[in-house]
């Protein structure tokens, strides 16, 4: 035999529960500066720069031989 719930589950517990099926994921802009992909309003994780500015400073990394 199969169990059965004991109660009814409620609608607001239903719909609680059903409310992260429709998150939607991040949306993506292009960096001015550098050209990658960041998220919308942050400093991006690449160049530094946000708006224009350079926000971080960012060293060029130098390759290890």
């Amino acid at each position: 035999m199969v169990p059965h719930p004991k109660r009814k589950l409620s609608k607001g517990s239903r719909n609680r529960r059903r409310s992260q099926d429709a998150l939607t994921p991040a949306s993506l802009v292009q960096c001015s500066q550098c050209g990658e992909m960041r998220l919308s309003h942050t400093v991006c994780p690449k160049c530094g720069y946000y708006q224009g500015r350079e926000i971080i400073a960012m060293g060029k990394e130098e390759k290890k031989k």
